[in-house]
């Protein structure tokens, strides 16, 4: 298994931190006590009885995406994605990327998310910087393997969002800009946005 199937597979476990803050981001709440009231409903999603049988995995997927994926910043992770491509699409263009972008994390985690098996998460460290936390955590497996995860979010408002997820020095986001910066090279951007159209395309996890 790759360190970003990983990273994908243990979006249920989302920045869990210990936080001292002050002043704004005092009154915002610590990162702690929204992100494990997050990791508590998707948790219960996994574990209800009544969405554990195959004919209730479209129900159970669309609980599991309603919980985490409210945690996420797709338009800042589309954004940086894309990177110096972004400034160069027009707001309706920009739009449909970030629309198309959260489609393919989508695809890409459905599956790996369901595989959840009670691995241990131990929090190491985190900092909190002018409405930015990093927080540096590793997953041990139930065979004993240990995985690096870093999680960058970004105050917005009162809410604490994901904006990349790091694993084994792996950056989410920079892994998928330098597959788009290469069909964009290679081809066009238009080339690009119909590769995203299609299902079969990015569909696992990003590759190194």
């Amino acid at each position: 298994m790759t360190p970003l199937s990983n990273s994908a597979k243990l979006l249920i476990a989302l920045l869990i931190a210990a936080a001292t803050l002050t002043g704004a981001e005092a009154r915002a709440g610590l990162p702690t006590d929204q992100i494990k009231a997050t990791v508590d409903k998707a948790l219960g999603v996994l574990r209800d009885p009544r969405l554990k049988p195959a004919a209730k995995q479209t129900e159970r997927r669309e609980q599991l995406k309603q919980v985490l994926f409210n945690r996420f910043n797709f338009a800042e992770m589309a954004k940086r994605s894309l990177g110096p491509n972004w400034p160069r699409r027009t707001p309706q263009e920009q739009e449909e990327f970030v629309r198309l972008f959260t489609e393919v994390l989508e695809r890409a985690y459905a599956e790996i998310i369901e595989t959840y098996l009670n691995e241990k998460i131990v929090y190491l460290n985190e900092k909190i910087d002018s409405g930015y936390a990093d927080v540096n955590s590793k997953v041990v497996t139930t065979k004993g393997e240990e995985y690096s995860i870093n999680y960058r979010a970004q105050l917005v408002g009162n809410e604490w969002k994901v904006y990349d997820v790091v694993a084994e020095n792996i950056s989410l986001v920079n892994n998928y800009r330098s597959q788009f910066n290469r069909v964009i090279t290679k081809s066009s951007y238009e080339e690009l946005v119909r590769r995203l159209r299609d299902k079969n395309e990015f569909a696992g996890a990003p590759k190194k």
